[in-house]
């Protein structure tokens, strides 16, 4: 080193900053000189401080960054160059951006020659590829209008339709009431099964849900400790059969359903941290025993609507609709599905029953431009087997939900779903599928996508970009092979997509 002094031999004086020769002053007085004679023991504390300077330098990159700033340096007597500057502040702003619609366009023929030659397995297949960019000329087709069994890609056409004529803020609520005797209390079901069972701090399978204990400490200070013998459960916000048609009661068991009723605890759980654990066959009475115990007596359960004019004692608030939307899809909860049906026929006025719910989702399709004319519903989640829906009509929804931003006025309010479907081999129902190693790998984090599993169904309907970076929306469905072997072959599907320019 031979900056500042630093590496000349013991004894010797640095040259000056202006090119003198570094002699000891005394020498050299009484001979010109450019600049003024520094004192001595100026010369000293100027070499001090210069040291240490340099140590500081060499100890820490840091601290070399402050004291190597041009201000300081030049007060330091240091000289000073472009290199030294810092650079001017960059203020970084991550985000979110769409793709871009300027890419190479996929043709029919390149997407054709991807995926005509996986079909085989598959059985009754049908299926479309669209490119939202250019919706009305589909890139592939395979009997796109034959209605087939869809399984839980039914919950493409309940969360569109809540999106396209519910409040997205809307939450469910669920509220205790004054009964109609000072000893009783009645707890309203508002139609929210994510109200949890767990204490603060822990968290079931619904994130963000509110908790029983939250409302039981509201109706503890509203009833100032005055005794409690019955929870009376008013659950008159839904009507009809608690039991879809083509709903097999052992599937209660079996982890998949519960009966729909307008409160219930963690989504029929026995146990609220288990996504696919079985459920109760008793969701009211089950929450009102909790509701009571947790007030601090064993009670009777009664039916009973709330008193005209009941004071309310507590009540505690679901998530919100987009929210709610995102868990049902992610996961493919049938019970969330349900739900968020039911309040679809509230808002159309119809009654809150798997029939009224399932016509109401149909109407509000239909009164945004979506052909369900070949629809046939008798659930709002898809675990009916007598539903019917075809791939185009899956492709419908999930097409303005993809749209470029101010092609389609329906974009808006569908782009939510993209968020809520399941990541390839990220989240959800995909989490187990296109995994590193496997032979859709390469398409793990591209696709997102709603699954749709029943004996003999399966269906998978979504987006990915192909390696243009043109976002394809897709809908398979296949009627017939076992889900073992269908799945991968739907899955080859989709990654082909990814996978190719297909032009």
């Amino acid at each position: 080193m031979t900056a500042s002094g630093v590496g000349h031999r013991a004894g010797a004086t640095p040259p000056g900053d202006d090119g003198t020769s570094g002699e000891d002053p005394g020498q050299g007085r009484g001979r010109h000189s450019h600049r003024a004679d520094v004192p001595r023991s100026r010369k000293i504390v100027q070499r001090l401080l210069i040291g240490l300077v340099v140590l500081l330098l060499v100890v820490g990159a840091g601290t070399a960054a402050v004291l190597t700033a041009p201000g300081l340096a030049r007060r330091l007597g240091l000289p000073v160059s472009a290199s030294v500057d810092p650079p001017a502040p960059v203020t970084f702003v991550p985000q979110l951006t769409a793709l871009g619609s300027d890419g190479p366009a996929p043709t029919a023929s390149g997407v054709a020659g991807v995926l005509d030659g996986k079909v085989a397995g598959l059985g009754d297949l049908t299926g479309v590829v669209i490119d939202p960019t250019n919706p009305q000329t589909p890139l592939w087709q395979r009997n796109p209008a034959e209605p087939q069994v869809p399984a839980s890609s039914t919950k493409l056409l309940t969360t569109s339709a809540a999106l396209m004529s519910l409040d997205p803020e809307t939450r469910f609520t669920t509220t205790v009431v004054a009964g109609p005797t000072p000893d009783s209390v009645v707890l309203v079901g508002g139609g929210d099964p994510t109200l949890s069972s767990l204490p603060d701090g822990r968290q079931s399978v619904y994130p963000g849900a509110a908790h029983l204990d939250d409302l039981v400490a509201q109706v503890k200070a509203a009833r100032g400790g005055k005794p409690l013998t019955t929870v009376y459960v008013d659950d008159s916000r839904y009507s009809g059969a608690p039991l879809a048609p083509g709903w097999d009661p052992a599937d209660i068991a079996g982890g998949n359903l519960t009966p729909m009723v307008p409160a219930m605890l963690d989504g029929g759980r026995l146990d609220p941290t288990a996504l696919d654990g079985p459920r109760t066959a008793t969701p009211t009475e089950d929450t009102a025993r909790a509701l009571g115990q947790r007030l601090g007596a064993t009670v009777a359960v009664k039916q009973g609507q709330a008193p005209a004019g009941a004071a309310p004692l507590g009540s505690v608030s679901s998530p919100p609709l987009t929210e709610l939307i995102h868990t049902a899809l992610t996961n493919s909860d049938n019970i969330l599905a349900e739900a968020i049906g039911r309040e679809v026929a509230r808002q159309a006025g119809a009654p809150a029953s798997f029939e009224g719910a399932a016509s109401s989702v149909t109407k509000i399709l239909t009164a945004h431009g979506i052909d369900v004319s070949a629809v046939k519903l008798s659930d709002t989640s898809g675990l009916s087997t007598n539903d019917r829906i075809p791939a185009s009509v899956l492709a419908s929804v999930l097409t303005p939900a993809a749209a470029p931003v101010g092609s389609d006025p329906r974009t808006p309010a569908l782009r939510p779903i993209l968020d809520g479907l399941p990541v390839a081999a990220g989240t959800g129902t995909l989490v187990d599928r296109y995994t590193a190693g496997t032979p859709n790998g390469d398409a793990r984090g591209w696709v997102r996508a709603k699954t749709g599993t029943l004996t003999g169904t399966n269906a998978l309907a979504g987006v990915v970009p192909d390696v243009d970076g043109r976002l394809l929306v897709f809908a398979f469905m296949s009627n017939g092979p076992d889900p073992v072997g269908a799945r991968p072959r739907l899955d080859a599907l989709a990654a082909a997509l990814r996978g190719c320019g297909c032009r």
